[in-house]
């Protein structure tokens, strides 16, 4: 853990090798990863957090001032803690926190991993009003039911991601979970939604990147990954095939390969430039 003057955020390291930053998203902690890391044995030096109100890292906004920059932060407190040049790999929501840590570009990557952010303002950014309308209606019924006293108003959500029953079928204590922080939840979306992801600002990012995706996920998040990768001069993608948004956990082995290869490729362009 490291013990910042704002609050405490989450920290634990375990293998040799490359140093991979891993993000998770929304509702989860470090925790999430545990499958990917899983695959790769003892090939990398893993470093995980949580976001900001999940685990033990503290919250720093509040709905008056939920700017994602205060995520940012957090990743890179975490960054220089490793103490070395990372990969920074993001999921969902901490995707697209990853994604402002490379826009800020105040500690050093060797590539950027992002797995479907819900990256909805490039959607607007760029005309795609039908698939932003789709996230917007999400939110806007999700909150509006959390708002009216509705416990799990947070299915809604979670459904549109993985699919009608995606949370009917978790474990109970991760429901619970999902639950229990979905306050944290609304401020994620509120940073997500106040931050003005443009094709410029994306075109700016020179850090290798990877943008995945599940072929099986929502349309709209699947169309604003494929703009986000196909904003940044760096970037490939691919799209899991038979994996929705929750890939981390679902397909672990094809994210754990496609990640491998990409840090296999960064390391070999940073030690040969030319």
């Amino acid at each position: 853990m490291i013990d910042d003057v704002r609050g405490t955020i989450d920290y634990q390291e375990e293998g040799r090798g490359p140093t991979i930053v891993l993000v998770p998203g929304s509702c989860s902690t470090g925790a999430a990863w545990r499958p990917v890391v899983a695959q790769w044995g003892d090939s990398f030096r893993c470093v995980t957090t949580s976001l900001l109100g999940y685990g033990r890292t503290a919250e720093r906004r509040t709905a008056l001032d939920a700017d994602i920059a205060y995520e940012a932060e957090v990743i890179e407190a975490v960054i220089r803690r490793a103490g070395s040049r990372v990969h920074l790999v993001g999921h969902s929501f901490g995707g697209l926190a990853a994604v402002v840590v490379a826009l800020r570009n105040l500690v050093p990557l060797l590539s950027l991993t992002v797995i479907e952010a819900p990256a909805a303002e490039l959607l607007r950014t760029t005309g795609e009003l039908q698939h932003y309308r789709a996230f917007r209606d999400m939110t806007d019924g999700y909150f509006a039911a959390f708002r009216a006293g509705q416990a799990t108003a947070i299915e809604a959500m979670i459904d549109f991601y993985g699919g009608a029953g995606c949370f009917a079928a978790w474990p109970q204590r991760v429901r619970a979970y999902a639950v229990e922080t979905t306050a944290v939840n609304i401020l994620d979306w509120a940073s997500a939604y106040g931050f003005p992801l443009t094709p410029a600002s994306v075109a700016t990012i020179a850090t290798p990147a990877l943008v995945m995706w599940g072929a099986d996920s929502h349309p709209a998040a699947q169309r604003a990954n494929l703009l986000l990768a196909h904003c940044m001069e760096r970037a490939s993608s691919t799209t899991l095939a038979g994996a929705s948004h929750f890939a981390i956990t679902t397909h672990a082995e094809a994210v754990a390969s496609a990640v491998k290869a990409h840090v296999a490729r960064a390391e070999h362009m940073s030690a040969f430039p030319f």
